[in-house]
């Protein structure tokens, strides 16, 4: 099975990139891709939007956690950008592998093929 990590870098003015990587994620998981998508850097901004019914993306982020394929938030950058309560209310996990931030080499030796938006 092909894995993918979809990491969000995505800005809160770039809310393309966002839906991209969800709908990418739930192509790959249709599929059979083995799909992890995680939030980094500012995008870990996006949870506590995706997690608001009323956004229209949430749908979508919505069947993506409900397929289980948020792997979690970054938890060095949920601190720098206020955001790690909204990550732990929405039920999600945060990394802090490498400095406080998700490890790239993990995924990579794991057999993971990045992309990142």
């Amino acid at each position: 099975m092909k894995k993918v990590a979809i990491i969000v870098h995505a800005t809160e003015n770039e809310g393309g990139r966002v839906s991209h990587a969800l709908l990418y994620g739930k192509e790959l998981h249709e599929a059979n891709f083995d799909v992890k998508i995680y939030f980094d850097g500012q995008g870990t901004t996006w949870v506590k939007t995706l997690e608001d019914p009323s956004h229209m993306f949430n749908p979508l982020y919505k069947a993506a956690k409900e397929l289980g394929l948020i792997a979690g938030v970054c938890n060095f950058c949920a601190n720098v950008f206020g955001v790690t309560e909204d990550a732990k209310s929405a039920g999600l996990p945060t990394f802090a592998d490498v400095e406080g931030h998700l490890s790239i080499s993990k995924l990579i030796t794991d057999d993971y093929q990045i992309i990142t938006l």
